[in-house]
């Protein structure tokens, strides 16, 4: 299926967007909502928060990552907010990419990473798909040139792509609705400075108003753990809405090993579209999950795993 490079929200591509409920123990801010009454007396409520971010064109966001070493457990993960708009590639400048490509503390050596899941080498059995992440981590030189040919590449200026609350090629996130709405209302550079709607946000935004919708909810640390779990266990809307965010990620934030890896053709793409079909049903849906079976369950989590550990590693944590 022909999707631009990173096929996330608009473009040419045909996106089913499917978000996932998070729940971290805290109870709903109580928000009035604004009623409307249209033709015929028909009452429609848009609730407060909802009606920020239709006016700005942006939406708050919710991403569950593995926890890491440097950083207090919560649950099962690490839970923050940030936001995300979609704009035209003409309207805005891309994030400012590193100098230096820093070494990927995440990375394993593949023999370890293997280890990790069981297995005792890394080649595929017969029929099933190869998936990136068995080889070692690309060189920083190979990093370094990939950000170049992704900034030399042409872009339709009409096309939507994704700008998250990012610095520098880092993703802003933040423990808490508090946290994001006091660094917005800060003098800190960022990459959404240069939205023309920012000012109305910096103006407006309350805590209450980071109330992310189950489209824009990502559940990340789930992920590796459901694909080892094999094909039986295969949680179609999890896996599907990570790889949305995956892709957003990866092109807002310049990461060249998750732009790869999540290209149109690659395997973790052919991947993605084997289960979307699945997941619209019917006899294609039927097909699909039949050819989902063709994949490596080892491959497809230590491919997801690397994915999920670049973006962890371009990660600002906020609390």
């Amino acid at each position: 299926m022909a999707r631009p490079r990173w096929h996330g929200h608009g473009g040419t591509g045909t996106v089913v967007r499917i978000g996932l409920g998070l729940t971290d123990g805290t109870g709903p801010t109580k928000v009035y909502p604004e009623i409307h009454r249209g033709s015929g007396g028909a009452v429609t409520e848009t609730p407060a928060p909802d009606r920020l971010w239709a006016e700005v064109g942006i939406d708050p966001v919710k991403v569950a990552l593995p926890p890491v070493p440097q950083r207090q457990r919560r649950d099962d993960g690490l839970v923050g907010y940030t936001l995300r708009a979609y704009r035209p590639a003409g309207r805005i400048t891309p994030t400012d990419a590193p100098d230096e490509v820093e070494e990927d503390p995440f990375a394993a050596e593949p023999e370890a990473a293997v280890d990790d899941l069981g297995g005792n080498e890394v080649g595929r059995e017969p029929g099933e798909e190869h998936l990136p992440g068995t080889g070692p981590p690309a060189e920083p030189e190979e990093e370094l040139e990939d950000l170049q040919e992704i900034a030399e590449e042409p872009e339709e200026l009409d096309e939507e792509v994704p700008l998250f609350l990012s610095h520098r090629g880092r993703l802003l996130l933040f423990g808490s609705p508090e946290s994001l709405v006091d660094f917005v209302r800060s003098d800190q550079p960022h990459d959404m400075r240069q939205l023309d709607e920012w000012p109305t946000v910096v103006k407006r935004i309350q805590p209450q108003d980071v109330s992310p919708s189950e489209d824009d909810t990502y559940e990340l640390d789930l992920v590796v753990e459901n694909l080892r779990g094999g094909h039986d266990a295969w949680d179609l809307r999890l896996l599907i809405s990570a790889g949305e965010f995956a892709r957003d990620a990866g092109y807002a934030l310049r990461l060249p090993a998750v732009i790869r890896a999540m290209s149109p053709g690659s395997p973790l793409d052919d991947l993605d579209d084997t289960l979307r079909a699945a997941a619209a049903g019917g006899l294609r849906g039927m097909l699909a999950r039949r050819r989902l079976r063709r994949f490596g369950v080892q491959q497809a989590s230590l491919g997801w795993r690397n994915v999920i550990n670049r973006i962890s590693a371009a990660v600002d944590w906020h609390d």
